[in-house]
């Protein structure tokens, strides 16, 4: 059940007063695709209102925490988080990704986020919803270079952003050693053009797995199978 002060999953309930940033498709997308396999410490930058760390919890039984840099949100996701199922295995903290990781010395299997991405276009007038859309605070570059500090060996980065974003990501990924080993581009409908792109990296290069799929059938009003595979474990109507 969506409301706008809050999004009713099956197995767990958002709170999105206060968050800049509401549940969206795109949260939806990296938490059910993300590859949990073998993941027993999982790190959220920029967890928002906590609905991917919460994914990530229902899927698996890793100890997952969720970075913030907005106090409200930040609060929210700790309110959500501790409401669930899963309480005892989350933790969500008010900290920077620049902060976190200079005092952290933790070591994770998984790190996922789905990060503000626009760079030049104008900014909301709202400084609180720029910050959630916009990358200033949490630039492509530091998303990776904390990856690399804060990944264990085999560890994997998981991410969505837009096409155009993506492609720079993968390429400032790739410069600093993550190479990307799974891509799936998600068309809105199957008759249109990508408009995000999944993406896993890791510091071990494999050939890259690729998939296409799109989030509406061709009749545009019911989901895609491929996407109701994906949230069905999620969405009280599927």
């Amino acid at each position: 059940m969506a409301h706008n002060k809050y999004f009713q999953f099956k197995q767990f309930r958002i709170e999105q007063h206060h968050s800049a940033m509401k549940v969206n498709t795109d949260g939806v997308l990296l938490g059910a695709w993300v590859n949990i396999e073998n993941a027993t410490t999982i790190l959220d930058i920029g967890t928002g209102t906590g609905l991917i760390a919460l994914m990530l919890a229902q899927r698996c039984n890793a100890a997952i925490t969720g970075i913030e840099i907005d106090e409200f949100a930040a609060a929210e996701a700790a309110l959500n988080a501790a409401k669930s199922p899963w309480a005892d295995r989350l933790k969500m903290q008010c900290v920077s990704l620049q902060h976190f990781v200079q005092v952290r010395n933790d070591k994770y299997n998984l790190i996922v986020s789905n990060p503000p991405f626009f760079t030049e276009s104008m900014k909301n007038t709202s400084l609180r919803l720029s910050m959630a859309r916009h990358n200033d605070s949490l630039p492509f570059t530091d998303i990776i270079s904390s990856a690399r500090k804060l990944l264990d060996p085999e560890g994997r980065l998981a991410l969505i952003l837009p096409v155009d974003e993506a492609l720079s990501f993968i390429q400032l990924a790739r410069e600093s050693g993550l190479m990307l080993n799974r891509l799936s581009k998600v068309r809105p409908f199957p008759d249109k053009e990508p408009n995000r792109m999944l993406m896993e990296f890791s510091c071990i290069g494999n050939n890259i797995s690729e998939a296409i799929f799109s989030v509406y059938d061709s009749t545009g009003t019911s989901y895609s199978e491929e996407f109701s595979r994906l949230a069905r474990d999620f969405y009280l109507k599927l």
